[in-house]
């Protein structure tokens, strides 16, 4: 008997925005965002806080993603909440981008790979953030595991912090930024991998508030998702959508966080609501 073969997360994630905008909501438990809910600065405030975020957003919006650090900080009952949040996201469908930012080299990245983009681990996400400056080419295997699971991979590539600029905007020889360096080689990767008119499942980092003319980026070809962290409470606004994103408007992942979340538990689903049809009014214009 033929086995179903599973989608690969770039055209999960494409079927994604079709199907709900660009928005992702953010699970940050901030301590402060804890006392705000009234919940207790700990990994069962956290569980709570990450449970209720994801059944507000759950059938609103395609994608959530939990920045590992806030659970992270309570050692392995954080990990224990993270891992209750993310099988109750996995029952509700929700594609869950893990927040982690892993970057290493050899079996170290391997491992890191392993734990959250091995179905049925523990820590099993639909795609994890990572960190390329120890060489795109210390993340291959990292890209095989995604790709067997069908998994994703989003990538740094641009930043917004400012203390970025320094390294992902420094020129090579050839005047080609670090930054668009990076996305010429994933990009390379999701060539050789990808069936012709399906979105790469390797996408990119690029914050909503960098000028992609002073970071000298180039275009994401084959087309592959766009997690901008950097709408919201960073200053990006739904209206800024086409004029950050040009072209590549389609394949945004619009990341917000505490503009979301600040408006505590009794108003989130509204806010989700709200926010989903600012960004419908604008991303297919």
């Amino acid at each position: 008997m033929n086995q179903p073969v599973t989608p690969s997360f770039g055209e999960r994630a494409r079927r994604a925005l079709d199907a709900y905008g660009p928005l992702c909501v953010g699970i940050d438990p901030h301590a402060a965002l804890l006392t705000s809910w009234n919940l207790p600065d700990s990994a069962a405030g956290a569980r709570e806080f990450g449970l209720r975020a994801v059944d507000a957003a759950a059938g609103r919006v395609g994608l959530i993603k939990p920045q590992v650090s806030f659970f992270e900080r309570f050692g392995s009952a954080g990990f224990t909440a993270l891992e209750d949040v993310l099988a109750r996201a996995r029952q509700t469908e929700l594609l869950v981008i893990a927040d982690a930012k892993r970057g290493d080299i050899g079996t170290t990245m391997d491992a890191y790979a392993a734990a959250w983009l091995t179905p049925d681990s523990p820590l099993e996400a639909d795609a994890l953030t990572v960190n390329p400056f120890l060489g795109v080419g210390a993340l291959d295997s990292t890209f095989a595991l995604a790709q067997l699971g069908g998994k994703g991979v989003f990538v740094l590539a641009a930043t917004s912090n400012p203390e970025a600029a320094l390294v992902q905007r420094s020129r090579s020889a050839m005047g080609e930024s670090v930054s668009s360096t990076i996305i010429a080689e994933v990009s390379g990767h999701n060539a050789r991998v990808t069936e012709a008119g399906k979105w790469g499942s390797v996408g990119f980092v690029i914050g909503a508030t960098v000028d992609w003319g002073e970071a000298a980026l180039i275009a994401v070809d084959p087309p592959a998702a766009i997690l901008a962290p950097g709408f919201g409470a960073q200053g990006a606004t739904p209206a800024d959508l086409h004029e950050r994103f040009g072209s590549h408007t389609p394949m945004v992942i619009a990341a917000e966080s505490r503009s979301i979340l600040s408006a505590g538990p009794d108003a989130l689903t509204a806010t989700i609501e709200a926010r989903v049809r600012q960004y419908q009014e604008v991303s297919h214009v």
